[in-house]
């Protein structure tokens, strides 16, 4: 998809609304574009083992699927959106890579433990980590998050990122990597997600202070900080306020339109393969433009 089609794309995107978090990807309208036809793959990842936590659609389907275009097999986590994850388990074997689809909450630590001994049984090792699961909830004044979503969206957004990486530590080796999904917002703020914007910083902070100690055992931990990108997310939180704010989404930022996942893969790769071998403890952002600190 050039950036021509892109826009056309996001011009497209009408009111919408799905009823469930974290959303699913065959209700979305128009489609998402995962990985590009014009990419091409070079072994990059030949060999390699990844786990991708959120990676049956958006931003972590498109991980998983650049991944295995790159030669790597990859285990899929999810929640229960299980016919999306079986789509993204025919992207990556189309691609000449095995996959494992493996669902359940990473909020629960003891499933994170089990998730990575069955890759470890399934694929022998383990390489590339991406903690990519998220969930947020759009709220206009602070009194009006309850308790209970404050909880809930620290234990999926970095609770479960904890765990994974506790999970899959003792699998890393030298040359290993971890890659973390934080977003714009720990860096900008956002009005109507203070929860979920509080949470993309304390990712923020875990990257880098993981990174400086595990730098010296060769394992490197780095983040992507997207910015408004087309995923089932939207619809199911935007979209679930204000089905009309959707049709807007991403119109904000200096290119105009949201992202599309396909967008962001390239970044994940880079970050996994030795191509950023003297990188860790650092942010790619991808936002459509927009200028952050950081």
């Amino acid at each position: 998809m050039t950036r021509q089609e892109a826009r056309k794309k996001a011009d497209e995107i009408e009111p919408q609304k799905q009823d469930r978090q974290p959303g699913v990807e065959s209700e979305m309208e128009p489609s998402a574009e995962f990985i590009r036809d014009s990419y091409q793959g070079s072994g990059k990842l030949e060999g390699k083992v990844a786990i991708v936590t959120g990676g049956d659609s958006g931003i972590g389907r498109a991980a998983a699927v650049h991944f295995a275009r790159e030669g790597a097999d990859v285990a899929v986590m999810y929640l229960d959106e299980e016919e999306d994850a079986e789509t993204t388990a025919e992207m990556i074997e189309d691609e000449g890579g095995e996959c494992l689809t493996i669902g359940g909450d990473v909020r629960d630590s003891a499933f994170c433990q089990a998730a990575v001994e069955e890759v470890i049984d399934e694929f022998g090792d383990v390489n590339v980590l991406v903690n990519n699961a998220a969930a947020q909830v759009v709220k206009t004044e602070l009194t009006d998050i309850t308790d209970e979503q404050w909880e809930e969206t620290f234990a999926t957004n970095i609770h479960g990122y904890f765990y994974m990486t506790k999970a899959a530590l003792p699998h890393l080796e030298d040359g290993d990597t971890i890659v973390n999904t934080t977003s714009i917002n720990a860096f900008a703020g956002k009005a109507t997600l203070v929860d979920y914007s509080t949470t993309k910083g304390a990712i923020v902070a875990f990257t880098r202070s993981l990174s400086q100690q595990l730098a010296g055992e060769g394992i490197r931990v780095n983040q992507v900080a997207p910015g408004p990108i087309w995923t089932p997310l939207i619809p199911a939180t935007i979209g679930d306020y204000d089905p009309e704010m959707v049709e807007e989404f991403g119109q904000d930022v200096p290119m105009g339109r949201p992202g599309q996942p396909s967008e962001l893969g390239p970044a994940y790769v880079f970050l996994a393969c030795e191509d950023s071998s003297y990188v860790s403890g650092q942010t790619l952002h991808i936002n459509g433009g927009s200028i952050v600190g950081g």
